[in-house]
């Protein structure tokens, strides 16, 4: 879905860090970021990346989310990483047979708006592409938020997990659930006009010999202004609709140039 508006300055409001547990590929940290910059996160934390810091190809995956990728701070340990978080939540597809809560993604995000609007700092945990999280780091959050995903294919990418998230997030953050564009929509036309537009349509169709059998032409005509009425026309769709019968008007008054004359009579 495209529609990226650069004239817009990105403001960094106060939100959740996404902290990614010894990530793999750097384009998975890049579309991890694209993700984050979508809902308006943008504390993006890596813990041992495989490849390391900075990486050309999170870069270019991350596609002008310059803002978060600018802003990654690496960490040697998972404890550093969250060290000034007083809310930690990690993600998970599989249960973990602790004692921890387990919620969903829109209670969670109704806590991280709570303790944000609050001024505190939250953070949300992400484990490694292949196999997650390990139980010592789940162990170190206060909460494992979980998906309702099919359970016989539970397993998200990162990218995915962490759009989720955000998203939620964004419907419960202090940003609200504003939509970036609304649609204009015309005044419906004023009730004479669709009247007016009744009337032409029914005589150009008595003109043409539509109503084939009169006793029905009253059901018929109800029906017509019944679909007419649900469309809910402005004046400009109604003057063009007046358009088009007026061209069957005329074209059915014009003599057809290619219709065969009769053969004469013979005496």
């Amino acid at each position: 879905m495209a529609g990226t508006d650069t004239s817009i300055k990105i403001e960094l409001q106060p939100s959740p860090a996404v902290i990614l547990c010894e990530p793999q590929l750097g384009e998975n940290i890049g579309t991890a970021a694209r993700a984050m910059a979508n809902f308006g996160l943008w504390d993006l934390r890596l813990v041992r990346p495989r490849d390391g810091w900075p990486n050309e190809k999170a870069v270019a995956a991350a596609s002008r989310a310059d803002h978060v990728i600018e802003r990654v701070r690496v960490f040697e340990t998972l404890e550093d990483a969250i060290a000034d978080l007083t809310l930690v939540l990690a993600t998970t597809a599989r249960p973990r047979d602790m004692q921890k809560e387990v919620i969903g993604p829109d209670e969670a995000a109704q806590r991280m708006a709570a303790q944000v609007a609050g001024g505190r700092c939250v953070g949300l945990l992400f484990g490694r592409e292949k196999w997650g999280l390990l139980n010592e780091e789940v162990a170190l959050a206060d909460t494992i938020v979980t998906l309702p995903v099919e359970p016989a294919f539970a397993s998200l990418n990162i990218a995915q997990a962490v759009l989720l998230m955000a998203y939620e997030w964004r419907r419960h953050s202090a940003s609200g659930t504003a939509l970036p564009f609304s649609g204009v929509m015309a005044e419906v036309a004023p009730r004479e006009e669709l009247v007016g537009l009744f009337g032409h349509l029914e005589s150009t169709l008595d003109a043409s010999g539509f109503f084939t059998a009169p006793d029905k032409r009253p059901t018929v005509i109800n029906n017509l202004r019944t679909m007419l009425e649900r469309g809910k026309f402005t004046s400009q769709e109604i003057r063009t609709l007046r358009g088009v019968i007026s061209s069957i008007d005329r074209r059915h008054e014009r003599p057809n140039p290619n219709r065969q004359k009769p053969a004469a009579k013979s005496d």
